[in-house]
């Protein structure tokens, strides 16, 4: 299990984290969100041991994790981390670099685990390209697979399908969070994508400001948002007599008090967002159809 205690960060004087404490146990998916700048990536570097803590302390089951003012060599076996520079080699194959962790002792088992990576990073058709002909999503999937090559007991991950263009994304995914939880790894994404989040994650550390805003399961937090910066993460919302209402909780019904002018229609897929004033402000209403400009229109509020 990783325990974070009472952890504070500064850069230079600039504090970056507060105070902040939480568990994540083993196999547990913990997803990390906040706007950017709020202190995510440092605190998954603080994780790895690239920082020293101003205060507080980390620790993976009996092992303090400490930075380099202890450890000449950043980083442990039991966990690995996955920024956003990939850091690999570029000159030999695919296939070479996920398996350049593996023991050259036992070649079939190594053939065996690098083969089971690629599946999972969908990479079998490029396992003798060299690595410097890769597009940057391609290149984000090996930085995965290789982090997984000697199963480690935790993974950190940064962003990890923000260079993964969509026709990939959603079954990447799955394959590795799905993949994860066979192992039983545990993991720590930090992420501005809600797609990397409710699906998977066990619970949701909320940053803001480097402070703990919240920290609660994805349906918790999704179904009663306690911030509007929580709503935002999920979906277009709209705070109307100082309440959280998501665009999909308003319909539209033939009388009611809560009356607007629709300003604007967007096409969505299976739903037009309709943007509207109410009172001089906007808010965000989801409609199966498109509504007239100017149109005025009354609202129900449905939970």
């Amino acid at each position: 299990m990783l325990s974070v205690k009472h952890l504070s960060f500064s850069y230079d004087k600039h504090l970056v984290l507060d105070n902040l404490s939480f568990q994540v146990k083993q196999g547990e998916n913990l997803a990390i969100i906040g706007e950017s700048g709020c202190g995510k990536t440092t605190l998954l570097k603080l994780i790895y041991g690239e920082f020293d803590l101003n205060k507080g302390h980390i620790y993976w089951k009996d092992n303090e994790i400490l930075g380099p003012k202890y450890n000449l060599v950043i980083g442990y076996e039991f966990m690995k981390y996955v920024a956003q520079e990939f850091d690999l080699m570029p000159y030999i194959s695919v296939e070479e670099n996920v398996g350049k962790f593996l023991s050259n002792f036992f070649p079939e088992e190594k053939k065996e685990r690098t083969q089971e990576l690629l599946e999972v990073v969908e990479l079998l058709d490029f396992a003798k390209t060299k690595v410097k002909h890769l597009s940057g999503g391609q290149k984000q999937r090996v930085a995965l697979a290789r982090a997984l090559a000697k199963q480690p007991e935790i993974l950190l991950l940064d962003e990890p399908f923000s260079h993964i263009d969509n026709f990939k994304k959603q079954s990447l995914r799955r394959r590795v969070f799905n993949y994860l939880k066979l192992k039983n790894i545990s993991c720590i994404v930090a992420s501005h994508d809600k797609n990397d989040v409710l699906s998977f994650a066990d619970n949701i550390l909320v940053l803001h400001h480097g402070k703990q805003l919240d920290y609660n399961t994805p349906e918790i937090l999704y179904n009663a948002p306690k911030h509007p910066l929580i709503a935002s993460f999920f979906a277009e919302f709209n705070t109307i007599n100082d309440e959280i209402i998501y665009a999909h909780q308003l319909k539209i019904v033939e009388d009611s008090d809560l009356k607007v002018v629709v300003k604007h229609c967007y096409y969505m897929g299976n739903y037009y967002l309709i943007e509207a004033y109410l009172n001089g402000e906007n808010i965000f209403i989801e409609h199966k159809t498109a509504i007239a400009h100017n149109k005025e229109i009354h609202l129900k509020i449905i939970k």
